[in-house]
């Protein structure tokens, strides 16, 4: 499962409300500056649009070569895809055994759900994941 971004992490972001339907969980278009996305909003309801100091958290593990597989392009992006969130990044291995990939300015951790080979430590990767898995929390200090 996903982990939280890392705290000294967090991105300033403008998202705007959308339409729900009863029972469902609150969404947001959230703007960053490399792009926008449909994601889960986990704050106050009530506070949905706006600009906020924001964390990320992805509740779906990395399997390469399904969800996860090598960008055609080296810079940050952020973007809809149909009904996927794509995350573009460097990715970074860590030593005990996830990952995080860094999306501009900010990080978002994951765990691996099969091994990554070790030749794309530092890569540039493309992360595919359903929106309901992308959830932001407003940042607290």
């Amino acid at each position: 499962m996903g982990r939280d971004v890392m705290d000294d992490e967090a991105m300033f972001v403008r998202t705007e409300s959308l339409p729900q339907a009863p029972q469902q969980h609150m969404t947001v278009r959230v703007h960053t500056p490399i792009g926008s996305a449909v994601v889960l909003w986990r704050g106050n309801p009530r506070e949905a649009d706006g600009r906020h100091l924001i964390e990320w958290t992805v509740d779906a593990d990395l399997h390469w070569c399904q969800n996860t597989r090598p960008a055609a392009t080296t810079e940050p992006k952020l973007r809809q895809e149909g009904d996927r969130v794509i995350m573009r990044g460097r990715l970074h291995l860590t030593d005990d055994g996830a990952a995080y990939l860094q999306m501009g300015h900010w990080s978002v951790l994951f765990d691996l759900a099969s091994p990554i080979p070790s030749s794309v430590d530092e890569s540039w990767v493309e992360i595919s994941v359903g929106p309901e898995s992308v959830a932001l929390h407003p940042y607290r200090t």
